[in-house]
């Protein structure tokens, strides 16, 4: 059995959920696999407790426990699905295109979720009169400066970033998934809006949808 460890957590205005997690259950979703998950309490990751450390080195979600064979950071993970789990394939047939897929990838994992969008991500997890609305628009201000121009641009003239769906777009879907939270505004960057409409039109996406509940 597939076990996914993650935190996710319900609040009124939707289930929050790790932007790492979320994206190892897209790549479940994606493969159509049998998995189930396990909550993994904020406090114990955010402590850095024995039993996290003893699964993920660096104190972090997601792990992947697979039988008893267990995997460690999203980015790994989703490969790993791939070549244990190899139909559907969500990389690209040429050396190339597996290239561009990855390195999108990488750009979607540091540059924007491990760099901009816990700016706006992490201050949601926290009741409203305590969010520091300056470190939520820097966030912002970085998706606006440094992230969406790329978007924009390798996203102009196709549906998906390697035009089929691939690893390459899963952290995109994640920033959508947050957006819809924030409700920020995308009118300046209408090839980026576009973009995360079909990534949350995808059955994947009801996964990690904030109007989804966590399963009990």
């Amino acid at each position: 059995m597939l076990v996914l460890n993650t935190m996710e957590r319900e609040y009124p205005y939707g289930t929050l959920r790790s932007t790492n997690g979320s994206k190892s259950k897209i790549a479940l979703e994606e493969k159509r696999l049998d998995y189930t998950v396990n909550l993994v309490r904020p406090g114990d990751v955010w402590k850095k407790v024995p039993e996290v450390l003893a699964k993920h080195p660096l104190g972090k979600v997601p792990w992947l426990d697979d039988g008893d064979q267990t995997v460690f950071d999203s980015t790994v993970i989703n490969e790993y699905l791939n070549d244990a789990y190899p139909d559907p394939p969500l990389l690209p047939d040429s050396a190339i295109n597996r290239a561009r897929a990855r390195g999108l990838e990488n750009l979607g994992d540091e540059g924007i979720l491990s760099k901009h969008l816990p700016l706006i991500w992490m201050p949601w997890w926290a009741p409203a009169d305590k969010r520091d609305q300056a470190t939520m628009e820097q966030g912002r201000q970085g998706l606006r400066k440094e992230a969406f121009p790329i978007i924009e641009r390798e996203i102009e003239g196709r549906e998906y970033l390697c035009d089929k769906f691939s690893l390459a777009d899963i952290p995109y879907m994640v920033v959508a998934m947050v957006l819809q939270v924030d409700g920020m505004d995308l009118e300046e960057f209408p090839n980026t809006e576009g973009y995360f409409s079909r990534l949350r039109a995808r059955s994947s996406y009801t996964s990690i949808d904030p109007n989804t509940p966590i399963k009990r």
